[in-house]
């Protein structure tokens, strides 16, 4: 599956990310947000059970059930800073 990635800063020079189905809009939900484009047409194998780089957990499972994918809460309490998106 190819994906556009979007990201948001968030505290201490961390980022959320968010992904979704390339060429589709941010679902309304998260439209309010600022995000910025971080990737566009990523190829992303569908077998992947977690796109570390961005710290997203199961990004199928929640682009099936919500429409795109972002990055675990969890995982921004925690020293994760993606070096090549930085």
């Amino acid at each position: 599956m190819r994906v556009d990635i979007y990201r948001r800063p968030e505290h201490a020079g961390r980022y959320m990310y968010l992904a979704v189905p390339e060429g589709r809009q941010i679902p309304e939900e998260a439209v309010s947000v600022d995000w910025e484009t971080a990737a566009r047409g990523m190829n992303v194998d569908d077998n992947v059970e977690t796109l570390p780089q961005f710290a997203i957990d199961a990004p199928f499972e929640q682009i099936s059930s919500k429409g795109y994918a972002i990055t675990s809460v969890k995982s921004i309490d925690v020293d994760y800073r993606p070096s090549e998106f930085s």
